[in-house]
């Protein structure tokens, strides 16, 4: 349970570095975000998701 409270740290931790960092890009990308439909967004997040869980496998194994 430790890991999943350290892991969703992290994420916290990078989202607020990005908008620390580049808040400009970050209001682009969420306009961007804002005119892909429905589908387009479940694709991204489904590829986003993929991604990830096939990283950490990566890195466990």
């Amino acid at each position: 349970m430790s890991e999943l409270w350290s892991a969703l740290c992290l994420v916290a931790i990078l989202e607020g570095l990005v908008l620390f960092v580049a808040p400009g890009g970050w209001k682009r990308a969420a306009v961007q975000l804002l005119h892909m439909t429905d589908r387009q967004l479940r694709a991204f997040g489904g590829l986003v998701l993929v991604t990830g869980l096939l990283a950490l496998w990566w890195l466990r194994h």
